[in-house]
C-alpha cells in the first residue's frame, strides 16, 4: 500500500496539471482580448499632423492635414465631395478664384484673408497652403461653399463628414462593452462604449454588428449589446453656406431659340444680311462671326456694325455675336490662364456689347486644349459676371461629347451660361480620310444625349447643317468639298447620280463610279433636316442653330418654321 502512494500522488498531480493547462486553453478560447489596437495603425496615420477622413461611414484612403488646430483637405478630395471643379486655382498666380454671380472671390494661397468682390475679409487661419506640389484647403473655408457637416476628432486625429443624410438604423447600447476592429471576442479593441450611448447600426451578422459610435469609430459590438432599435434620418445642423446658395440666374426665351450664323471675313459682311434673310422664316436670332481673339493679351479683332443691329432689330430678330479663337494666330493658353489677359478680353468684349447694342455673344473657342480647359472654363464664368449684370445672353458653342473634350466641362458651362449649343456636325469632315454623312441621325441623337447628361434639355440648342460634303475616292485618295445645300443638288443632277433614302443616315445617299473616281454624297436637305427636327422635339430641346445662313435651300424654313412653332 505505501508503495502505491507515490504513484497515486503523480497520477493526481498530472490530473491536475492537465485540468489547470486545459482549464487555461478554455479560458484562452473562451475569454475576451484585452488587447487594445493601435489606432494610428488602424486609421493609417503615419504622421502626427495627418488626419484620418471618414466620408459618412466610410473610412477613406487620402489623408487630411491638421495645422494650428484646423484640418486641411487636399484640393482633389474637395473637388470630388464638395463643390465639383467650382474653385479655380492657378499655381502661377499662386490664387484660388470663386466666381459668385455677380462678383469675383479670390485669395493668394498662403494668405490669411480673401477678397469678396471689393471687400476684403481676414480669417483667423490660412485658407489654403501648399506642401510640396499638394495643395491643401481648409474645412472651416470650404464650408463657406458648401453644406455638409464635419466634426473634429483627437486622439487619433480623425474628422468625420457628411455632405447628406440618408436614413440609417440606430440602436441604444444595452451594457458597458467593446468596440472591436472585427466581429470576434478574440479581435482587437479599437473603443469603449457605455451603456445608453446611441450608435449607428451598419451592418447586422450572426451574432456581432458593425457600428459607428457617437465620435466615428467603425467597428464591431456583440449584437447582445444592443437594444431599442430604429430607423432615423439626420438633418444638417446648418442647411445653409455663406457663398454656395447663390442661385446663378440665365436668360430664359419664351420661345424656341432659331439662331442662323451668319459668317463674315470683314466689315463689308454686314452689307450681306437683307441677302441671308431673303427667306429666313422664323428666324429670330443671328450670330454674325464679328469678333476673334487678335493677340495673347486679350485684344479682339471686330467687324461690329451699329447699324446692322439695328436692321436685325427692325426685323425681330436678336444679334448675338460669335467671338472665336480660330481666326487668328493666337495661343488660347496664354490668353486664358493669366487674370488680367481674361480681365482684358472680357472688358474689350462688353466694350463692343455696348458700343454696337447687342443682344448677346456666342463663344465658338475649338482650340482649347486639355491644359487650357481649366482656365477655359474659368473665362466662361468670369464673363458669365458681367453678361448677367448687361442683361445680355450668353450662348457657347461646344462638339459633341466624345473624342476626349471633357475639359471643356459643360456641367460648369451649364450653371453659368444661358444656352449651350451642340454642333451636331461635321462627323465626317476634311480632316479624316473616311467618307462619311456630316450629320447622321444617330451622331445628332448621341450628340443630344451625351450632352444632356451636364446641361438641362431647357439650355440646351443643337446646330444642324446647311452644307454638303461631296466626297471623292481616288485610289488611295480621299477628299472632300463642303457645298451649300444648292451646289449639292446640281452636283447630282448634272453628274446624273441617282440617290435613294438611307434609313442609318437619314439621309438621301448616291454614289458614282466616273473616269476613275468614286463619288458619294449624303445630302442635306428640307428631308434630313426634318428628320433631326423630330429627334431634337423628342427631347425638348430649347431650340435649333444653322450652320451657315446663305447655304440653304428656301423649302428648309418651311422645317424650321414647324419646329420652332411646336
Amino acid at each position: 500500500m505505501k508503495r502505491l502512494i507515490p504513484v497515486l500522488t503523480a497520477i493526481v498531480l498530472i490530473i491536475l496539471i492537465v485540468g489547470v493547462s486545459f482549464g487555461l486553453k478554455l479560458k484562452e478560447r473562451y475569454s475576451y482580448s484585452n488587447k487594445s489596437a493601435d489606432l494610428n495603425t488602424y486609421y493609417g496615420l503615419t504622421a502626427e499632423d495627418q488626419v484620418a477622413v471618414i466620408m459618412a461611414n466610410k473610412i477613406l484612403d487620402e489623408k487630411g492635414i491638421l495645422k494650428n488646430g484646423k484640418c486641411y483637405l487636399p484640393y482633389d478630395m474637395v473637388c470630388r465631395y464638395f463643390v465639383s471643379s467650382r474653385f479655380y486655382v492657378n499655381k502661377a498666380e499662386n490664387s484660388i478664384r470663386y466666381v459668385m454671380p455677380d462678383r469675383i472671390i479670390s485669395l493668394n494661397i498662403g494668405d490669411s484673408s480673401y477678397t469678396d468682390g471689393k471687400k476684403k475679409t481676414s480669417c483667423d487661419y490660412v485658407p489654403a497652403f501648399y506642401v510640396n506640389d499638394t495643395l491643401y484647403m481648409a474645412v472651416d473655408f470650404v464650408r463657406l461653399y458648401s453644406v455638409f457637416d464635419h466634426t473634429l476628432y483627437t486622439s487619433p486625429n480623425r474628422i468625420q463628414i457628411n455632405t447628406s443624410y440618408e436614413q440609417q438604423e440606430t440602436a441604444l447600447i444595452s451594457k458597458a462593452t467593446k468596440v472591436r476592429i472585427r466581429g470576434g471576442i478574440k479581435s482587437d479593441i479599437l473603443t469603449a462604449v457605455s451603456e445608453g450611448d446611441k450608435v449607428t447600426v451598419l451592418e447586422e451578422m450572426g451574432k456581432w454588428s458593425k457600428i459607428k459610435t457617437a465620435d466615428s469609430f467603425i467597428g464591431y459590438v456583440e449584437n447582445s449589446a444592443l437594444k431599442n432599435k430604429s430607423e432615423e434620418t439626420k438633418q444638417f445642423k446648418d442647411s445653409t453656406s455663406t457663398y454656395g446658395s447663390a442661385e446663378y440666374t440665365s436668360i430664359h426665351k419664351d420661345h424656341k431659340i432659331n439662331m442662323g450664323w451668319h459668317q463674315m471675313t470683314g466689315e463689308a459682311g454686314n452689307e450681306t444680311l437683307a441677302s441671308v434673310l431673303t427667306d429666313a422664316k422664323s428666324l429670330n436670332t443671328i450670330s454674325p462671326t464679328w469678333f476673334y481673339l487678335s493677340d495673347n493679351s486679350g485684344g479682339i479683332a471686330s467687324f461690329a456694325s451699329k447699324d446692322y443691329v439695328q436692321k436685325a432689330h427692325a426685323k425681330g430678330i436678336e444679334v448675338w455675336a460669335l467671338v472665336d479663337d480660330f481666326t487668328g494666330n493666337v495661343d488660347d493658353n496664354a490668353v486664358l490662364s493669366s487674370s488680367a489677359n481674361r480681365a482684358a478680353l472680357i472688358s474689350n468684349l462688353m466694350g463692343e456689347v455696348k458700343k454696337s447694342g447687342l443682344d448677346g455673344l456666342n463663344i465658338d473657342f475649338e482650340k482649347v486644349s486639355e491644359d487650357t480647359g481649366p482656365h477655359y472654363v474659368e473665362f466662361i464664368r468670369e464673363l458669365s459676371v458681367q453678361c448677367r449684370a448687361a442683361k445680355i445672353v450668353l450662348s457657347i458653342d461646344n462638339y459633341p461629347p466624345s473624342g476626349g473634350t471633357t475639359w471643356y466641362n459643360r456641367a460648369e458651362q451649364g450653371v453659368f451660361a444661358d444656352y449651350i449649343i451642340v454642333m451636331g456636325y461635321d462627323e465626317n469632315n476634311s480632316a479624316g480620310n473616311t467618307a462619311g454623312s456630316v450629320s447622321s441621325i444617330s451622331y445628332v441623337e448621341n450628340g443630344i444625349k451625351d450632352t444632356l447628361k451636364s446641361v438641362p434639355a431647357s439650355k440646351l440648342i443643337n446646330a444642324v447643317p446647311f452644307y454638303t460634303r461631296i466626297w471623292q475616292t481616288a485610289g488611295t485618295k480621299v477628299t472632300s468639298q463642303a457645298v451649300g445645300m444648292s451646289d449639292a443638288k446640281a452636283f447630282i443632277a448634272n453628274n446624273h447620280i441617282s440617290t435613294s433614302w438611307d434609313d442609318k443616315a437619314c439621309q438621301n445617299y448616291g454614289e458614282e463610279q466616273k473616269d476613275n473616281i468614286y463619288y458619294q454624297v449624303w445630302l442635306e436637305d428640307a428631308t434630313s433636316l426634318k428628320a433631326k427636327l423630330s429627334v431634337m422635339n423628342n427631347y425638348n430641346l430649347a431650340g435649333v442653330a444653322e450652320w451657315k445662313l446663305g447655304l440653304e435651300t428656301s423649302d428648309v424654313w418651311d422645317e424650321l418654321s414647324a419646329y420652332v412653332g411646336k
